[in-house]
């Protein structure tokens, strides 16, 4: 439902957006706007998607968690597509998002979020060599505790929160 309401909200303000600035600059200024911030977009987009892979592949490196590094890689690539969209309120949100601390803070609403309606499930192959008859596999029951980007635990969530059952 949600991704219906974007997907017709977005252009309807976007032409709202297209007439309103046509009228107050005319057709021309504001085509050159629109070019001019689908360039910019365009210099930003590689500098900072060099950024996220050098951020990736140093996370790699180093053994750390390539989560945040891949999350921000995401986010960049969403600002590129924004940006090479025309439009101004795209261009808007293409370009705020090319800005870290506005990623940050995205991945964490999207993390808070997410974590409140994910259920974890483990399970392993049969432990054995090769394969071992339909219906052998060893369920593993696992414990976890989820971490903020600090490091520190996260309280639980809210156990009469509305779950979300596995698919």
């Amino acid at each position: 439902m949600w991704l219906f309401l974007i997907l017709v909200a977005v252009p309807i303000v976007e032409i709202a957006l297209f007439i309103k600035v046509g009228g107050f600059l005319g057709l021309w200024p504001t085509l050159a706007i629109v070019l001019a911030t689908a360039a910019a977009g365009t210099l930003l987009l590689r500098a900072q998607g060099r950024e996220a892979i050098d951020d990736l592949q140093r996370s790699l490196t180093q053994g750390g968690d390539p989560a945040g590094a891949l999350a921000h890689g995401a986010l960049v690539l969403a600002a590129g597509l924004l940006l090479l969209t025309p439009g101004f309120f795209t261009d808007a949100v293409g370009l705020a998002l090319l800005i870290r601390p506005v990623r940050a803070a995205v991945i964490r609403w999207a993390s808070r979020h997410m974590a409140a309606r994910m259920e974890v499930h483990v399970h392993a192959a049969r432990t054995g060599p090769g394969p071992g008859p339909a219906g052998e596999d060893e369920v593993i029951d696992a414990e976890f505790v989820v971490l903020d980007e600090d490091g520190r635990p996260r309280p639980e969530p809210d156990p009469d929160a509305r779950r979300v059952p596995p698919r």
